[in-house]
């Protein structure tokens, strides 16, 4: 085996050029294989991150106005939505993991010791956190025992905490909320949030849900009524959303979704609309934002997956050609060798070598070349939507494997042709 490996790596030497561009084919193929499909992967990544800063699987739930007529009463009713409805969500039904009223009002005057500013005000429940992403950088999160109390506590967004107090740790310092003072317990991460239903959180106070009830309630609706609620569906309804949409006649949007269709139910029973009204209970359901993002990269990532391994075996193609022309230009060492007693298995494995060892070096070259310029472009600014060039170790298995493939497929038919040539007819070969 060694000197079959010697002897391989001579051959190699001694025709550089015409092994080099050949080698050049099987090295852009392994670089278009990585740099594709990591790119698929960064957007994959990125459009998670981004989704789930607003909250990936998520729906957001508004009172809405009756465009039918039932029960004896008129189209065009105002529903307002309540906590009592929020708590049936809770316990009537089976699609919902978690629920939470929330409470909004869009500019009041914050004031702190260094400056003053207009916020976006959300009165939140604990479970809200979770679900909607509310990660802090420091501090804690509201809890159970703040909701029971009516604590006067508050966690500001990123951007607000900047405006109100610059660089310095905000950590237990007061602000006044509309005159009445609140001490803040926590302050969000910067969030790159380009989605949102009230405007990004990075510039928005959160208070407990039971706290802003009482201080400061909605001054647009009756006492309360809630702004929104918001929920989160178990996994398994989550799942069978590809299954609705691959079921689908007609447009997207008059599709009746499950989670939405029960809850619309609940509300309707609760409500005395009709369970069909979509106007009376409009909802936003990220987790079709989500469904219809995964397959468009989805689809994306196999697209650049065919590029790459279609480029990575014509380059395997040019690797078979060139050893084809070599056997032929070697008929007559081949027919030597089998002289001075070289077997069919010695000569299929000199072969079998050349050609695979040429594979391997290229595409090993171009895996590191293609490291190199993912490294690179993960140097330079990217677009919210893309987390940069990622190199799995699924897609480094991937393309291991498809390299050795090819490296096989494209070296074991010349070393065949050449070492099924008759000894005699080798030996009165003539160029």
């Amino acid at each position: 085996m060694k000197e079959a490996l010697l002897q391989s790596l001579q051959n190699l030497r001694a025709n550089k050029l015409r092994s080099f561009l050949t080698m050049f084919g099987i090295l852009w193929g392994m670089v278009s294989v990585v740099v594709l499909s990591a790119m698929g992967e960064g957007f994959q990544r990125g459009n998670e991150a981004v989704l789930r800063e607003l909250g990936k699987n998520i729906g957001i739930i508004w009172g809405g106005r009756t465009s039918m007529q039932a029960g004896g009463e008129r189209a065009g009713r105002i529903i307002n939505l309540t906590l009592e409805d929020a708590r049936a969500f809770e316990t009537e039904s089976s699609m919902v993991a978690v629920v939470s009223p929330e409470l909004q009002r869009g500019a009041v005057k914050v004031k702190s010791a260094y400056n003053d500013a207009t916020a976006g005000l959300m009165g939140i429940e604990p479970q809200y956190q979770e679900i909607r992403t509310i990660e802090l950088e420091y501090g804690r999160n509201f809890t159970p025992l703040d909701e029971e109390q009516v604590s006067r506590v508050a966690i500001v967004g990123f951007d607000m905490a900047e405006q109100l107090f610059g660089k310095r740790n905000i950590l237990g310092e007061q602000i006044s909320l509309n005159g009445i003072a609140y001490t803040i317990v926590g302050k969000i991460r910067k969030k790159n949030q380009d989605s949102n239903y009230s405007g990004p959180d990075n510039n928005k106070i959160f208070v407990p849900f039971a706290a802003m009830a009482r201080d400061m309630p909605r001054r647009d609706a009756q006492d309360g009524v809630l702004s929104d609620i918001i929920v989160a569906p178990k996994d398994w309804v989550v799942e069978q959303l590809p299954t609705v949409l691959d079921k689908r006649s007609g447009r997207i949007e008059d599709l009746t979704w499950p989670l939405e269709a029960n809850l619309r139910a609940i509300l309707a029973r609760r409500h005395g609309f009709d369970p069909s009204d979509k106007q009376a209970m409009p909802m936003w359901d990220t987790s079709l934002n989500t469904l219809m993002f995964d397959r468009m990269i989805g689809h994306m990532k196999v697209f650049f997956s065919v590029v790459g391994i279609v480029t990575l075996a014509l380059g395997g193609i040019g690797v078979m050609n060139i050893m084809l022309i070599a056997v032929k230009e070697r008929t007559k060492e081949i027919g030597v060798r089998k002289a001075l007693g070289a077997t069919t298995n010695h000569i299929q494995r000199q072969f079998f070598l050349e050609g695979f060892f040429l594979t391997m070096i290229s595409g090993g070259t171009g895996m590191l070349l293609a490291v190199g310029l993912c490294s690179l472009v993960n140097m330079l600014p990217l677009p919210t939507r893309f987390a940069g060039m990622i190199i799995s170790w699924q897609i480094a298995t991937l393309s291991l494997c498809m390299l050795v493939a090819v490296g096989v497929v494209t070296s074991t038919y010349p070393a065949r042709r050449a070492a099924e040539l008759p000894p005699v007819e080798a030996l009165r070969f003539e160029m």
